[in-house]
């Protein structure tokens, strides 16, 4: 694919960011989502040529990684392309993280289970404020973003966090897979939940005046309030 196509497509997509340098049979890919490494190889263009520097992740206080725009369109619709098997293009995976669950074998939609389904549709909700009792990509709280994904992917999942967490299979820290809903205890309760990516990671909508971001499920604070994982059946 010319240059000027690709961009035209890239824009066509809501992506705001400067046209590839090239066009590539073979695209390194930086671990996403748990996969480990990867090699997006494509007669067509460089859609995957992000390197760690160019996503201009930043580390807020509580140690959530935040994508900063221009980035943000593009890194959802790269995460989709990549598990999507980019259409066309064929994935080959490289290295894997070892992580369960990982997400680095799933090439189609039709071999990807509900959860890692949900988790790429969250991710692409990167940037969406927060907004308490929001489950629209006009804002979200924290439950509202899961069940939005899950909704999206196919599958009912109570609405609330208290719902999630008494209705969903509990699953332990050491069995989390793609997808998992992970719940947090804010102050003696069960009052916060994330979807798991894999590698330690999870997408969640934090607090008002806050956006939808990814975070590091063993940063300090998210370490010691984390209870258990949850997976619809």
């Amino acid at each position: 694919m010319p240059q000027s196509t690709c961009w035209q497509w890239l824009s066509g997509s809501g992506a705001r960011i400067a046209p590839p340098a090239k066009c590539s049979r073979d695209v390194a890919w930086p671990g996403i989502l748990g996969c480990g490494s990867f090699s997006i190889q494509s007669s067509r263009c460089n859609f995957g040529g992000l390197s760690t520097s160019e996503q201009h992740m930043s580390s807020l206080p509580n140690k959530t990684l935040r994508f900063a725009p221009p980035r943000l369109a593009w890194l959802g619709m790269a995460v989709a392309m990549l598990l999507a098997g980019c259409g066309h293009e064929q994935v080959r995976r490289v290295s894997d993280s070892g992580s369960n669950g990982t997400v680095a074998d799933i090439a189609t939609k039709k071999e990807r289970r509900p959860g890692q389904q949900a988790a790429v549709i969250a991710v692409r909700q990167i940037g969406v404020p927060y907004r308490y009792g929001g489950s629209t990509t006009q804002g979200f709280d924290c439950s509202g973003l899961v069940q939005y994904a899950y909704a999206k992917s196919g599958t009912r999942i109570p609405r609330t966090t208290a719902q999630q967490w008494q209705q969903l299979n509990p699953i332990s820290k050491d069995n989390l897979q793609v997808g998992d809903l992970l719940f947090f205890n804010i102050e003696g309760k069960i009052a916060h939940v994330g979807l798991y990516l894999g590698s330690r990671r999870f997408v969640h909508a934090p607090a008002t005046g806050r956006e939808v971001s990814i975070a590091e499920l063993d940063s300090g604070f998210y370490r010691q309030a984390f209870v258990r994982g949850g997976r619809p059946d």
